[in-house]
């Protein structure tokens, strides 16, 4: 595992959060609900399920992530990060470039099929918004002292800087997933 100066992570990590935005808030945003809600070609996840499923994870996390720096702001910020070798084995195995296998949706994580496809977007870009806040309050901690639980076993904690890279590429991972979905209603549509 390499150490990485923090300011370096945090700007990469703010930029991906703010291009996964910048998507909802230029195409998911403006789209009917029939398409936000139309499966995927493939039988996959409509963009709805998609953005739901990413606002499960968040549901979780970014309360944790808030109360992790609320409770460590008087820790002396280090100005370096170093993954510990499960948070960095998480974050490749979710990453889209380095984690290429299919993952089966945890329980409480697989998204219904009718939803309020506007009130998921929407909250989809709040919760990218308060992500960016919490990227910006990190500055000023210790990314390597903070603990998270992860959700899916909470006896197991990750360094806050695992955590933020986790469910980026996580965010990542599907953006990705719901813009294939864009493709294809936009190829429908010119056929």
């Amino acid at each position: 595992m390499e150490t990485l100066p923090k300011e370096q992570l945090l700007n990469s990590l703010e930029h991906l959060v703010d291009g996964h935005l910048q998507q909802a808030i230029r195409h998911f945003q403006n789209m009917t609900a029939h398409d936000l809600l139309q499966p995927a070609y493939n039988g996959g996840w409509s963009i709805a399920q998609c953005l739901d499923h990413l606002n499960s994870y968040g549901h979780y996390y970014l309360p944790k992530i808030q109360q992790g720096i609320a409770k460590n702001i008087h820790l002396p910020p280090k100005d370096t990060f170093k993954s510990s070798w499960l948070g960095a084995y998480f974050i490749k195995m979710m990453d889209p470039e380095t984690g290429k296998k299919k993952y089966k949706a945890f329980k409480g994580h697989i998204p219904a099929p009718d939803l309020d496809a506007y009130a998921v977007v929407a909250e989809f870009i709040q919760q990218q918004e308060n992500l960016l806040i919490y990227l910006k309050e990190a500055r000023s901690t210790d990314l390597n002292a903070i603990r998270i639980p992860i959700s899916i076993a909470r006896f197991i904690t990750l360094k806050l800087g695992d955590v933020f890279q986790f469910v980026i590429a996580h965010n990542e991972r599907h953006i990705r997933q719901a813009m294939r979905n864009v493709t294809d209603i936009n190829k429908r549509i010119l056929h």
